[in-house]
């Protein structure tokens, strides 16, 4: 005799139903052939259905059986029953052509639902989840540092206008530990950048794959004299290279850096990354990367939204946060809504992994109405193209306002390609009947498997709407799908077709000489042009005048700015404040740590501190006797450094000039004398 499975199936409305399926008195010869030469399977199936049985509630199991299944892995792995588990390719191979076996075989015991659960079971159980991403190598690579992996981001993580690309290893908070190739390959580029990944590497490995180094302190020294001999011919200390694959060759394991803090980083780790021949990026985990994780993922909040102007949930046509309970069994149970009409739903989630406190980002997204899944978002391909729909796939209003991301479990906008998205019915959104129940189920999970469920009840109740969203209407009405354009006396503002996802009222004004484009909580998803008549400007101020735009703390910051005529323009992916300012000042220069004639005999590097108060730095060069140096430049704290080794010092008295020029081209020249020797 097999054993039996119960499905749960039901609502609040109908109090529930219990579709039972028993396999009773079936001979065991059935399923003796395949079971016998593997008795850890044998195990498992034991271990599977006492556990399944021990359940009081194990409803849609469709769905859930995944999560199930990872959970007696890990059981497993912790018990006696075996060091490793797997499932042999035989297995594997005969579940893929066979599963319409058991369908057929058990066709008198079940009705047409069961038949389609027990499939989706063995399809789920065996293709899905165990063979996810068996195009990827499991033992390819290597870690790239040889420390603990701790990470601080995960891939797919969300950031500001994008996807966190790679996951961020933490480096015991200090820089210059060492970091490894982690297969055979060559350099195939290399970026040395103020900004974005820093000092970055690139790795091109034999079977198509890149990874990705970024944020380094230091390269090894042969890459490092590289990098240095093409810096000296270009004289520039940024600067991009693309080394032939005979140039650099690499071994699995070999000291290519030492990690660092470099570029955009907002502490010292490591960025890493994989990607594919089309330099998609691709999340590291599929590649047998392994990081303790026994923590399920926190769900901090949960919204209702309005997709149209009839649709109500709770009587109101606004955003409607949702009151969750933690019941007993684990899940997350919201109090029970009354809508109708179009609605969705998104959550303010985070995931932890063990060893470190930090907030990451969620692998998977999932939400089933009634047990069909109807939204599914997975972290596990996507191309740098694509990731500022990043903005479409999160409430950017409430980003914009409370800096809260909450991850919309719907199809906002239809022109939203975002392949990071793998399951969506009707776009997500629930269009909810009147006197009709129904059970929609959020689960948020990692990559190992590790979950938290959010249960709504929702019952269909059509009623008088009695809060609505206001809206503020303008002479300006922007329609996504066309050109918009802002002209006056003084601005002209042309945003092309497309770079907004959605219809809707814009906000101009020119006060005081600051044009308010609309606000920061309506993303952009292209640049649009802006542009300022100076005409009225004098002529002696119009070098040093740019266009600023307000930050979030109230700061003018510049933004790029060219002339044409008698205009200033500027281009920009984000709206909000901006105005012209003018900068007469002069970038500062200071010597760090040394003066005017000193003797610098015990001096392995010389710094200096530079600084702009207006409209910031655009550019610096160093000089000693006349020649240039690369001179590195660490914007976090202002400091240009050269390193003494770079080349031999001929003489004992040396001449050190250094040049420093801001975005409006004033410019600063500071020289001294200092004296060393080699």
């Amino acid at each position: 005799m097999f054993v039996f499975f119960a499905a749960y199936h039901g609502s609040s409305y109908s109090k529930g139903f219990v579709l039972v399926f028993q396999i009773l008195d079936l001979p065991l010869s059935a399923l003796h052939f395949l079971l016998k030469p593997f008795v850890l399977l044998q195990k498992f199936f034991v271990f599977l259905l006492q556990y399944c049985l021990a359940l009081n509630q194990f409803r849609y199991f469709r769905f859930q059986a995944i999560d199930y299944f990872k959970q007696i892995v890990h059981q497993l792995k912790e018990s006696n029953c075996s060091n490793k588990f797997s499932i042999p390719d035989p297995i594997k191979q005969l579940f893929w052509h066979n599963s319409l076996f058991f369908s057929i075989t058990l066709n008198s015991y079940f009705s047409a639902i069961m038949r389609e659960i027990l499939l989706s079971f063995c399809c789920l159980f065996f293709l899905s989840d165990v063979l996810a991403q068996s195009d990827h190598p499991k033992d390819y690579f290597i870690n790239p540092m040889e420390i603990p992996l701790v990470l601080s981001g995960t891939f797919g993580e969300l950031r500001t206008n994008h996807f966190h690309a790679g996951l961020d290893i933490k480096t015991q908070q200090r820089e210059g530990i060492s970091v490894k190739a982690t297969a055979n390959g060559y350099i195939s580029r290399i970026n040395v950048s103020l900004w974005g990944y820093g000092n970055a590497l690139y790795i091109t490995h034999p079977n198509g794959y890149t990874t990705v180094y970024a944020h380094l302190k230091e390269f090894s020294p042969e890459i490092e004299a590289y990098v240095r001999k093409k810096q000296y011919e270009k004289e520039s200390y940024t600067i991009r290279l693309y080394p032939k694959p005979d140039e650099l060759p690499v071994s699995q394991g070999q000291t290519i850096a030492l990690s660092g803090n470099s570029g955009s980083s907002g502490g010292p780790h490591l960025h890493y990354e994989i990607r594919d021949v089309k330099q998609d990026i691709l999340n590291p985990f599929d590649f047998g990367l392994e990081i303790p994780d026994h923590k399920n993922p926190s769900i901090q909040a949960a919204f209702a939204y309005t997709r149209n102007d009839s649709s109500q949930v709770n009587q109101s046509n606004k955003v409607v946060q949702l009151v969750i309970n933690r019941k007993l069994d684990g899940d997350l149970q919201a109090n029970t809504i009354y809508a109708h009409g179009e609605i969705g739903f998104g959550i303010n989630a985070y995931d932890r992994l063990d060893g470190a406190l930090n907030r990451n980002g969620l692998y998977q997204l999932d939400m089933s109405v009634n047990g069909k899944e109807v939204f599914q978002f997975k972290a596990d391909k996507f191309a740098f193209s694509e990731s500022r729909w990043i903005n479409s796939y999160i409430d950017y209003e409430r980003l914009a306002r409370l800096r809260q991301r909450v991850q919309k479990c719907f199809l906002d906008h239809e022109q939203n390609k975002l392949s990071l998205y793998k399951e969506i019915k009707d776009q997500g959104v629930i269009n909810v009947k009147d006197s009709t129940e129904y059970e929609v189920v959020v689960t948020a999970r990692d990559y190992e498997g590790n979950f938290t469920r959010l249960i709504i009840p929702v019952v269909g109740k059509k009623d008088t709407i009695i809060a609505r969203a206001a809206i503020e209407r303008t002479p300006y009405y922007f329609k996504s799908g066309e050109i918009n354009q802002i002209k006056d006396s003084l601005i002209t503002a042309y945003f092309p077709k497309n770079i907004f996802y959605e219809d809707f009222y814009f906000d101009y004004r020119y006060d005081n000489g600051v044009a308010k484009l609309h606000n920061s909580s309506v993303p952009v998803h292209n640049y649009f042009k802006l542009t300022f008549d100076v005409t009225k400007v004098p002529k002696e101020e119009l070098k040093q005048t740019y266009i600023a735009k307000k930050n979030r703390h109230g700061k003018w910051n510049y933004v790029s700015t060219k002339k044409k005529e008698n205009t200033l323009y500027t281009s920009s992916k984000s709206l909000g404040e901006f105005t012209l300012k003018t900068d007469n000042e002069a970038p500062k220069i200071s010597p760090v740590g040394f003066k005017e004639g000193q003797w610098l005999t015990k001096y392995n590097q010389l710094r200096v501190k530079i600084y702009d108060k207006g409209s910031g730095i655009k550019s610096f060069r160093g000089e000693l006797d006349g020649s240039w140096i690369r001179m590195a430049f660490n914007p976090k704290n202002g400091t240009l450094t050269y390193d003494f080794s770079d080349r031999e010092l001929t003489s004992t008295e040396h001449h050190l000039k250094v040049v420093v020029v801001d975005n409006v081209n004033n410019k600063t020249t500071f020289e001294t004398k200092f004296n060393k020797k080699n």
